[in-house]
């Protein structure tokens, strides 16, 4: 998955915004405006930082050594992943997903309520 792809994937999802916060290279993405994935455009190789639950990050980090810890994040709650490593597709967007759904899933019920109706 190149980084066009990651970005409408990610784009695709309910209540998503891009933006740069950081610097003019640091791609945010955020689901109503709780980060999710984030990643720098100059690094090279491709990789994206993706929240993850704490017990599957150590899991994951064990059998993939495209998953790392979380580069200048939560080492605990954050994974960095290698997109042009070996993993496939279906499992770069299942990791994504994940932590999309963590993201929602903290959300205040006052912005679960908002991302539903949109």
């Amino acid at each position: 998955m190149n980084v066009e792809a990651f970005r409408d994937y990610c784009l695709a999802k309910k209540g998503v915004t891009e933006e740069f916060p950081f610097d003019e290279t640091t791609l945010v993405f955020k689901v109503m405006g709780k980060m999710f994935a984030l990643t720098g455009l100059d690094r090279i190789p491709f990789s994206v930082n993706l929240k993850c639950d704490p017990d599957r990050a150590i899991e994951l980090r064990e059998y993939h050594p495209e998953i790392t810890p979380g580069y200048h994040m939560s080492k605990k709650h954050w994974n960095t992943v290698n997109f042009s490593g070996s993993l496939s597709t279906n499992t770069l967007c299942e990791l994504i997903d994940h932590s999309y759904s963590l993201v929602v899933n903290s959300l205040t019920k006052k912005l679960k309520q908002e991302l539903e109706s949109l």
